[in-house]
Parts: C-alpha cells; structure tokens; sequence
C-alpha cells in the first residue's frame, strides 16, 4: 500500500511501490517506476520512464527528468536540479535522445546542488548544498563548489573521515 496526496496526479503505466508517500502537487509521469517506502516532498515532478529505487527521499521542488536513475537509499535536497540534455535548443528538440545520469546507492545531494547530465555519483558520496557536479563522483567522496571538486572523504554515515585542504 503506498499513499498519494490528492493534489498530486500519477499517470498511468506507474509503479509505487509499499510504503511510498506522494506529497502535495507532485507528477510521476507514465513508466516510472518507485521503490518501496520512498517519500516524494511537496512539488516534486517525476519524469516518464525513471527508475527510483528503495528508501529514496526526494525532497521539496525537485523535478527527475527522464533519463536519470537513482539506486536505493539516494537522497535529494530541496531543489536540487538534474539536467539530462548537454546542449538545450528550444528550435532543435532532442526527443528521447536523453544523457544517461546515475545516483548510486546512499548518495546525498545538497539542498540546490545541480547534477549535470551523463555523469554518475558514487555510491554513498556527498554533494554540497549548491555544488554543480559536471564529472563522475567517485564512491564516497564529499564534493563542493562551482564546479563541484572533491574536497574529501565521508563514511557510510556521512561523517567525513578525511579532509582535504584548500
């Protein structure tokens, strides 16, 4: 049993899985499909044929467009951004042609960060509120700045076991 507020609008051809909570004013799109006991804040937009895995927690005023995946246990701040086409044109659509972006398992991404598509963030890495990641995240490393740049090492926890100087 999952729950959806009745703001919100799921398409059909969606999966939810036990235990999900769909908050105010929140979209999932046609093929998504969302792991078990998974929470989706007010005002988020799930995109057509995205995968979200278990335990995920998206907060408020995040939009996953298609083409981003995000294994279990990943979490979004609020307002932070995925992108999954590299050059945007409003009079040269892609239409399908979608930049693969991957969220490994126990991931964070800070409060307005921004993932910029084709990349992967590491298994259990940690991004800085407002970082903008424009390459691969290795697993575990904690990333900040624009663009985002390994600054050290966290555990499984999210404790920095290792800081790096400036």
């Amino acid at each position: 049993m999952f729950y959806v507020h009745p703001s919100s609008y799921i398409d059909d051809d969606v999966t939810i899985g036990d235990g999900t909570s769909i908050w105010y004013f929140c979209h999932v799109q046609s093929g998504a499909v969302i792991g078990e006991n998974c929470s989706m804040g007010q005002n988020v937009n799930i995109g057509k044929n995205v995968k979200i895995g278990n335990g995920v927690r998206i907060q408020n005023n995040v939009s996953v467009y298609e083409g981003v995946e995000l294994e279990d246990n990943v979490f979004c701040g609020p307002s932070c951004v995925f992108t999954n086409v590299l050059v945007p044109r409003a009079h040269f659509p892609v239409h399908g042609q979608y930049h693969k972006t991957l969220i490994k398992e126990g991931a964070s991404l800070g409060a307005n960060c921004t993932i910029v598509c084709g990349h992967t963030v590491g298994r259990g890495a940690m991004i800085a509120a407002g970082a903008v990641v424009t390459h691969d995240v290795p697993d575990f490393a904690l990333m900040a700045g624009v663009p985002a740049r390994q600054i050290g090492v966290v555990n499984e926890r999210g404790e920095i076991v290792e800081r790096w100087k400036d």
